[in-house]
């Protein structure tokens, strides 16, 4: 969940950057355009990877031990998954620049559902068919389904590579999406 919410509305601070006047700046910058987006679309891993170990370390007194191999490869799974959705982000918020309201609809319209159907909340198994099928699609269950099996410490298996298959299909197009809409804006 923080990786989903946490840089799902980071596109948000790139819409203040466009209203403020403050992309435009660096745009006139000798930084290529790609450079500029790699680098907003890479901050968001360490933010991300800290809360997590927060989070973690909040809940080891409660009981959580997770395996410590699988809990640094949990959380870079999380960070190539943050910074995927974090790009994706970025592209709608250039995609409704004009529009801010419209980022937040189309932000919220989407993340329950994602979040929802990947089983983060309430467990698929014994969900109706139709929900099991479509959350087979959802790239966030089998991330969802690959962490739970590293902090387990199960290091191998299906569902730690479909995990890191999703998190980082997530991050390509992050990235082609939103290199896309910037150079498509900035034309």
């Amino acid at each position: 969940m923080t990786s989903l919410f946490g840089t799902a509305g980071t596109g948000s601070n790139l819409q203040f950057d466009l209203q403020t006047g403050t992309h435009e700046r660096l745009l006139v910058t000798p930084l290529t355009r790609s450079s500029l987006f790699i680098g907003r679309s890479l901050k968001e891993f360490v933010p991300l990877v800290i809360q997590a170990v927060v989070v973690i370390i909040a809940m080891i007194p409660f009981g959580f031990r997770p395996d410590p191999v699988g809990a640094v490869l949990g959380l870079a799974l999380l960070g190539v998954l943050g910074i995927g959705v974090g790009s994706l982000s970025y592209a709608l918020a250039i995609a409704v620049r004009e529009q801010d309201w419209m980022f937040w609809t189309i932000h919220q319209t989407v993340i329950f559902p994602l979040m929802i159907l990947s089983g983060i909340l309430l467990p698929l198994e014994n969900g109706p068919a139709w929900m099991r099928l479509i959350s087979q699609f959802n790239p966030l269950t089998h991330v969802v389904n690959a962490e739970r099996e590293l902090f387990a410490g199960h290091l191998t298996g299906a569902n730690v590579a479909y995990g890191f298959l999703a998190a980082v299909v997530t991050a390509i197009v992050g990235f082609i999406f939103g290199l896309r809409a910037l150079r498509n804006s900035t034309k």
